[in-house]
């Protein structure tokens, strides 16, 4: 049985389930659940804990001798297992179904794991644990959801912000959870409870954000010119090869010449989505970007992709975070839409040696 992450608190306290499954890509909520359940174990008497990190190297067998052995010293045991892979291999996947098949008495199991892919969902020992206990998807959170995310961290901690600085400190910690629970923490610390200046977050919330090439990626096709120099930016100081901010642009761009050349031969959107192995919300985002842009412009785009790899590699001379700037406003500026631009945008000084 699966249920969402919210409905934790309230299942806990109405159900006793000796099995949970915790999956997903954010590690603070990730800890925070598992906490939750681990608390509750301890309030039903499960006193003995007993902790199992898997590698390449685990023995199974010692899972399956856990759940067979009573404890001298308490009625009641916990079985903590972490599978950080998420993949317990051919051996492992075996030990699991096993296990689930007979779940031990007396014992409440907790298996955590990073996010699982549709492949390793299909998998046997995965729906294994679907089916004998209760499984947590963990979702991160959305760009649009975190202001929302933020104002119910502070009002837990009597505190609250107007929406323009709830933004704000969004903006400082996007794609970094465990720090914007950290930022948080210390306006706690710092301030009473009650309304917060925006001077006050100001001076406290530092600029810890963390950005990937997706993020990058969906601000280009969006068109959202703000967050594509941003998130441009940041990928610069943290250091991000060049190359690899490319590489999923060009693949982005590939995507949407292939989805817009099907709509415009009247070919169904899911199964054009679905060739170019484009999932969840992505696909509202990459259907909008290929109808909005036209085949001219994503071609000329390419063009200009491929006129970047040279400046990268230095066999064209040019800045490449200047080039790839310029690339992802092609898609950004009103100008851009519908229609190639008058002339490509060149990689600044850029020219063939």
């Amino acid at each position: 049985m699966r249920i969402k992450l919210e409905q934790l608190p309230q299942h806990l306290r109405n159900h006793a389930t000796p099995l949970y499954t915790l999956f997903g890509n954010e590690p603070l909520l990730i800890l925070e659940a598992a906490d939750s359940i681990r608390n509750h174990a301890r309030q039903q008497g499960f006193t003995e804990r007993m902790l199992f990190s898997v590698d390449q190297h685990f023995d199974w067998s010692e899972v399956l001798n856990a759940g067979n052995n009573q404890s001298l010293f308490a009625d009641r045991k916990m079985i903590d297992i972490r599978i950080p892979s998420g993949k317990p291999g051919k051996e492992g996947g075996k030990a699991i179904e096993s296990f689930c098949r007979a779940l031990p008495p007396d014992t409440l199991t907790l298996i955590t794991l990073p996010r699982i892919d549709k492949q390793g969902q299909s998998t046997k020992w995965f729906k294994s644990l679907d089916d004998a206990g209760v499984m947590i998807p963990v979702y991160a959170i959305e760009r649009d959801q975190l202001p929302g995310w933020i104002d119910q961290r502070l009002i837990k901690q009597q505190q609250k912000a107007d929406p323009a600085s709830l933004q704000f400190i969004a903006d400082q910690v996007e794609g970094n959870l465990l720090a914007a629970h950290q930022e948080i923490q210390k306006l706690g610390l710092l301030y009473p409870g009650g309304s917060l200046t925006f001077d006050q977050i100001k001076d406290v919330v530092l600029n810890v954000a963390r950005y990937d090439v997706f993020q990058l990626s969906d601000a280009m096709m969006t068109g959202d010119t703000v967050r594509f120099v941003r998130v441009l930016t940041g990928l610069q100081g943290e250091g991000i090869a060049p190359l690899l901010i490319l590489a999923t642009l060009a693949e982005q761009i590939r995507q949407l010449i292939a989805i817009r050349t099907g709509l415009d031969h009247g070919q169904p959107p899911a199964q054009l989505l679905q060739a170019a192995r484009i999932w969840g919300e992505r696909q509202k985002i990459a259907l909008t970007a290929a109808r909005r842009i036209g085949i001219p412009a994503l071609t000329q785009a390419l063009a200009q992709a491929a006129l970047i790899d040279r400046v990268i590699k230095g066999v064209a001379q040019g800045d490449a975070w200047d080039a790839l700037m310029q690339l992802g406003l092609r898609f950004t500026l009103p100008s851009s839409a519908g229609k190639a631009p008058a002339r490509a945008i060149p990689a600044r000084s850029a020219a063939t040696s």
